[in-house]
């Protein structure tokens, strides 16, 4: 139910787009989301159908195949006309309806997270199958929401004579960062005038400004040395293993003089073939978090020169690949102000009596403060200025 209330917010925001076109009174369009209010209620049913279908694909970044099938095949459905392979990434696709200005974009997520499989409505971990992918943080539900915003709208503007184009897009492998500014640099938003993006939350919230969730780089580092037998001639080896522990532990050693605001994380993905063979080729893959642009980038920096003193270390050689990128989001403040405005209009769910046994119950087995589902919606407070140096903490951006 929470997931409709913000599918209204999303919607709502077209009859304004109707006032700046001279369209209509502001009675016609009070009446306008009214209609699309309605509308959207009557889809209850199609968008638990649709959630649950993206739900029970369940794919990884870049796998997202069956998902992005069903979902464009609604699309064609309803007129839309879909392009295929966007940015030369095999599961992306952007939806376009109409014509002219404005033109509005919507996107949300559509993979999921690895072993993260679950039964659906169960507070507990309880896999549908063993150390399968599953969707562990509510991309089944962003686009098929948006979705049936853009059905109910692109019957207002139909039936209005309202000019505008409707796109839609999925952030594909979002969780490894692989897409988005793959997309920026294909030109898919150089004549968006309006970008709306959504995510599932507890609560229905909007913001403006820097958004609170960090910047970060996901990069790969590979290094080669040279083979030789572990137990005959280990003398003639140059382990790679041996530089991407060294890393690790330089850079464990070096998190006690990072600021509080950033966060590192990494898995080593190749580690050698057996243990009588020195590795002569190893890999370890860091996510680098921080609260902005530059700060990453320093932590980029600083990755950088801990390879290099890995390499000197063992004797080895290293190259690096760099497989996403994110930086903080910063909102536009008439748009999160409109928006709000709809969000308050639209308000909460009532929840049942189940929706808050769930909640109550997932909060209990994540030990966390039992309090059910929200009660009163969020408030939207202006961006907090950071002084320079101030622990900036707040949401971890990226996957």
């Amino acid at each position: 139910m929470i997931m409709m209330k913000r599918l209204w917010g999303v919607a709502l925001l077209v009859p304004v787009m109707a006032v700046a076109q001279n369209k209509v009174s502001a009675e016609r369009e009070a009446g306008m989301k009214a209609d699309l209010a309605g509308q959207i209620d009557g889809m209850k049913k199609q968008a638990q159908v649709m959630v649950d279908s993206v739900f029970s694909f369940a794919e990884l970044g870049f796998q997202e195949f069956e998902t992005s099938k069903y979902l464009t095949a609604i699309l064609e459905k309803e007129g839309f006309k879909i392009e295929r392979g966007v940015a030369g990434i095999p599961t992306a696709w952007v939806a376009s309806w109409g014509q002219g200005k404005p033109v509005i974009s919507l996107g949300s997520d559509i993979d999921d997270i690895p072993q993260a499989s679950n039964k659906p409505a169960v507070a507990w971990h309880d896999p549908i199958i063993e150390g399968a992918p599953g969707h562990g943080e509510g991309h089944n539900s962003g686009v098929p929401l948006n979705i049936l915003a853009a059905i109910a709208v692109k019957k207002v503007m139909e039936r209005e004579h309202l000019q505008g184009t409707l796109r839609l897009w999925p952030g594909v492998a979002e969780e490894e960062d692989g897409t988005k500014a793959h997309y920026v640099r294909a030109g898919l938003f150089k004549d968006v005038d309006i970008c709306l993006f959504t995510h599932v939350g507890t609560n229905l919230g909007v913001s403006y400004g820097p958004s609170g969730s960090n910047a970060m780089i996901s990069i790969e580092y590979m290094f080669k040395g040279e083979s030789a037998h572990a137990a005959g001639a280990p003398w003639r080896g140059k382990s790679a293993l041996d530089a991407v522990e060294l890393m690790d532990v330089g850079w464990n050693f070096r998190r006690e003089h990072l600021r509080l605001a950033q966060r590192s994380h990494y898995v080593i993905t190749n580690g050698g073939d057996q243990p009588n063979v020195v590795p002569p080729n190893a890999t370890v893959w860091y996510y680098l978090r921080e609260a902005d642009h530059p700060h990453v980038m320093d932590l980029w920096r600083i990755a950088d020169n801990m390879a290099i003193a890995a390499t000197l270390m063992t004797d080895t050689t290293y190259t690096s690949r760099l497989l996403g990128s994110a930086w903080s989001p910063f909102g536009n403040q008439p748009v999160a102000e409109d928006m709000y405005e709809n969000i308050k209009k639209v308000g909460l769910p009532q929840w049942s009596e189940a929706d808050e046994k769930l909640a109550t119950s997932l909060q209990k087995e994540l030990k966390v403060p039992v309090v059910g589902m929200a009660k009163k919606l969020s408030v939207m407070r202006p961006p907090r200025e950071e002084p320079e140096g101030e622990n900036n903490i707040g949401p971890m951006g990226g996957g």
